[in-house]
This record gives structure tokens, C-alpha cells and sequence, in this order.
């Protein structure tokens, strides 16, 4: 029988047929972090039960931690304090690998795995965040579980796991200067809808995704759930070994060469019948920004807010509606021209070096417009130093950036970093929803290089207009 390669990996790892739609399935690396935990150990605790396999788990204060600069990371809130310290707690107590607010390389989970070789092609990645999608640009299952599953991974390293049905989403072609995997993933998740993936897992194929750097597919894979998806996977190739090898010093000798065997097979077989497929050109594909409160609500750079009177009455019209009140936009409006105040660019989206790379050749030369807060907070404490040696930091410090310590930070507002009520933020974070940044905040979703451009002229900006200042 012909597999996909979704297929392929959960067979790999089902230690028993439960029934036709569920399986038990042993999980390679679980992932944790301050919030989703304290009930799962809790839980634990009460029955007496320990960690089964301590080593296959590992955790990160991410989501609590304020990231204003300074050497000493505090967090002086008293609830997040406490899920912190309940985490480091938890990790001592069961031998967990914890990343914990002081450590150098401290950040965001779906930043610092991969960074450190812990996430290797063929591997069922789990956590309690539902951007563990990310982890399939290394052809890895990552996905997201709720609190009691996470009690369940940890007493016995399996889960009960419902099997998801098969997409393919193939983008052929390359994507023209100045658009970016963002906005392709928007552009995707514009045209199939938030629901749109919903019951599947994404296998991303085709020429645009061969061309990518790694660190590009994890942001399409990171904002796969925002259609819906259970999962998404991009079939491992040599970047993806070069990527893995490159930051595993386990693997060498024949340990390695048994690894790139099996890392070769980890492909979609030609047969292979996939429940929904889409095509889309890349070469088709401009920057894109969102005007609404979800992911979905999305349109081209050159593109202008909805007319809900020119849609059906029904569902769709009521959401565009409803966007509309919340986000203070009138139908119409061009989206390249909107004012914005601040700027965020950070997130397990896009945080990562070539991110930054990407921000400092778009700020290179030029100032934060007058009246803009723009803060750049790096997604881990490796990427920290390495945007430090390489000058980016001085850069961005220079522009009238701010220039953070590591975290999730304004992706999600569970810190200190909150926008206040009616500030619109350009954000290269993966959700725009009501709230997200702060009560009231308005949050338009775009690429790191498009950020950027909003920075330095304090509207919502085409990144193709501006010129390369010269040096």
C-alpha cells in the first residue's frame, strides 16, 4: 500500500491500534513550558507516579518571562512567578532538562529545540502549544495537546492520539524579491480559510519549498494550525540533514550514516492518494498583511480592507463586520498607507537569525519613525548572541530599535509586554486575534522585512518601495 509520509511516521511510532481511528502512539520529545504543565505534574504527584523517561522531556520558561533588558531576568508578577518556580521545581524533582529564566540560552521552546539538535526528521514532537507544527520543516510530526494529555506523555511517553487525514499543498515556482515565506503562508491561509486544514495534516511539496532555507519552513509549518491543521511536514532533504548534523555532535560515524538512510526514506511514495490537494504559484505571490482579527483575513499588499455589503449574507459577512469594528478600519481603505505605532518583531514564527538578517538589511541606514515604538525581541539566547556578533543588535540599536532579552513576549501579552487599547501594531507574530497583544490592541500579521518598512516610515508599507540606501 502507498503511504504519505504522515502516514509513514505515525505507523512508526503506534504502539497499538486502539480502534479504526485512534492509536496509541509513542512520542519521541515531549516539550513543555510554565503554563501548561503545573496540573499535568500535579496530577502526577497525586497518584505517585514519576516521569517515565525524564530525558525525552525537556522545558523552557517562555511564555511568562518579561524580556526588558538587563543581565537579570525577574519576573515580578506574583501568579507567573509562581508557575516558573513551580516548573523549576517539577524539573528537579523528575531530572527534566529545563531552560529556566537566567540560563544564556533560555527562549522560546519552538526556537531553542531545533537550535540545539533536539528535533531530528522521523520524530513525533509533542507539546502544549499548539505552534508545534513548526517542527515538520525538519520532517518531523510536531503538534500541539492539552493539559491532561500532557499528564499522560509524561507517565508513559505515549498518547492517545485520533489519526488525522491527509492534505498536500504543492507551491511551484520561486517567490519573487520581497515576498517571503510569511507571506506565502499567508497568502495559503487566505485562500483555504482558518478551517480550511481542519482534520488534516499539510504536506507542503514543490519547487518553492525546495528553495527554502530551513529556518523559512519552519515559519510556513509554525502557521499551518492557522488553517486548522493537525500537523504539517515538509519531507526531509539535505538541507534538513545538513541543518540536523550540523548541531548534533551525537550523530557521527555510523550512528550518522544509519540516520541518513533512514532520513532518505522519509518521503511521500509515489502512489500515495492525499484526501485534498491545492497548487499555487509562487512566483504569483506578493507581500501580504492582514486587515481583520484572524490569520485568515488577509489580503496583498496592494490590496484594500473588504466591503462586507459585497459578500453573502452569513457567517462571512458578520466576520468581516465584526473585524471591521474591532480593528477601526472602513471598508475599502488601501492597506498600504494605514498608520501604525508600534512595531513587534519577534515570536516563534519569526525570531530567528534570518529573521533578523532580514529586518537589518530593510532598517540598514534609515531611522524609526517618529512617534513608532519598534521592539525586536530575539526568539532565543543563542539568536541574542549571534544578532549581537554580527552587528544587528548595534544596528537596530542605532535605528531607534529596542533590542530585548529572549521570550514570547508581545506575541501573546502573558507578560509585561502589552499594548494599550487602540495602538495597531504591524506584527510578525502568527495571530491577529481580538485581544492578542492586549485589550483592545490591533495586530496586522506580516513578514519580518515588511515590519521593518512600517518601522521606518509609520505606515503599513509595500517593503519593494523602499531602495537599498546606499552604504
Amino acid at each position: 500500500m502507498h503511504r504519505t509520509l504522515y502516514r509513514k511516521l505515525v505507523d512508526a511510532h503506534t504502539v497499538t491500534q486502539l480502534d479504526a481511528q485512534n492509536v496509541l502512539l509513542f512520542c519521541d520529545l515531549h516539550l513543555m513550558n510554565e503554563y501548561t504543565s503545573p496540573q499535568a505534574f500535579a496530577g502526577l504527584d497525586e497518584q505517585g507516579r514519576q516521569v517515565l523517561v525524564p530525558g525525552q522531556n525537556m522545558a523552557v520558561v517562555s511564555h511568562v518571562i518579561p524580556t526588558d533588558p538587563g543581565a537579570i531576568r525577574i519576573i515580578r508578577d506574583a501568579a507567573p512567578a509562581l508557575q516558573a518556580s513551580n516548573l523549576r521545581k517539577n524539573c528537579d524533582q523528575h531530572g527534566i532538562p529545563l531552560f529556566d529564566t537566567q540560563d544564556a540560552l533560555q527562549g522560546i521552546e519552538h526556537v531553542v529545540a531545533p537550535e540545539h539538535g533536539m528535533v531530528r526528521p522521523g520524530m513525533v514532537v509533542i507539546c502544549g502549544d499548539s505552534h508545534t507544527t513548526t517542527y515538520g520543516a525538519l520532517g518531523a510530526l510536531g503538534f500541539g495537546i492539552g493539559t491532561s494529555e500532557v499528564e499522560h506523555v509524561l507517565a508513559t511517553q505515549t498518547l492517545v492520539y485520533r489519526l488525522a487525514k491527509d492534505m498536500r499543498i504543492q507551491v511551484d515556482g520561486l517567490l519573487p524579491l520581497g515576498t517571503t515565506a510569511k507571506d506565502l503562508i499567508l497568502m495559503v491561509i487566505g485562500h483555504i480559510g482558518a478551517q480550511g486544514a481542519r482534520g488534516h495534516v499539510i504536506e507542503f511539496c514543490g519547487t518553492a519549498f525546495d528553495a527554502m532555507s530551513i529556518e523559512a519552513r519552519f515559519t510556513v509549518c509554525n502557521m499551518a494550525v492557522e488553517a486548522g491543521a493537525r500537523g504539517a511536514l515538509i519531507a526531509p532533504d539535505q538541507k534538513a540533514a545538513d541543518y540536523v548534523l550540523a548541531r548534533s555532535a551525537d550523530l557521527i560515524g555510523p550512528l550518522q550514516q544509519v540516520a541518513l538512510q533512514h532520513w532518505a526514506s522519509l518521503r511521500s511514495d509515489a502512489g500515495a492518494v492525499f484526501d485534498v490537494e491545492h497548487h499555487f504559484d509562487a512566483s504569483a505571490v506578493p507581500p501580504h498583511v492582514t486587515w481583520g482579527t484572524s490569520p485568515d483575513q488577509v489580503a496583498p499588499i496592494g490590496g484594500a480592507v473588504p466591503d462586507p455589503e459585497t459578500q453573502a449574507a452569513g457567517p462571512l459577512r458578520r466576520s468581516t463586520e465584526q473585524a471591521l469594528r474591532y480593528t477601526g478600519l472602513a471598508a475599502g481603505t488601501p492597506l498600504e498607507g494605514i498608520a501604525i505605532q508600534h512595531v513587534f518583531i519577534g515570536s516563534c514564527t519569526n525570531a530567528r537569525i534570518e529573521d533578523l538578517r532580514a529586518v537589518a538589511e530593510v532598517v540598514r541606514g534609515r531611522q524609526v519613525a517618529q512617534g513608532v515604538r519598534a521592539m525586536v525581541v530575539p526568539g532565543s539566547g543563542a539568536v541574542k548572541q549571534q544578532a549581537e556578533a554580527e552587528g544587528i543588535a548595534r544596528l537596530l540599536l542605532d535605528a531607534g530599535f529596542e533590542w530585548r532579552e529572549p521570550g514570547c513576549s508581545m506575541c501573546l501579552a502573558m507578560n509585561g509586554d502589552i499594548l494599550a487599547d487602540g495602538v495597531r501594531c504591524a506584527s510578525t507574530t502568527n495571530r491577529n486575534f481580538e485581544g492578542r497583544q492586549g485589550r483592545g490592541a490591533i495586530t496586522h500579521l506580516m513578514s519580518p522585512a515588511m515590519a521593518a518598512a512600517a518601522a521606518i516610515t509609520g505606515t503599513i508599507t509595500d517593503v519593494r518601495r523602499l531602495e537599498t540606501p546606499h552604504a
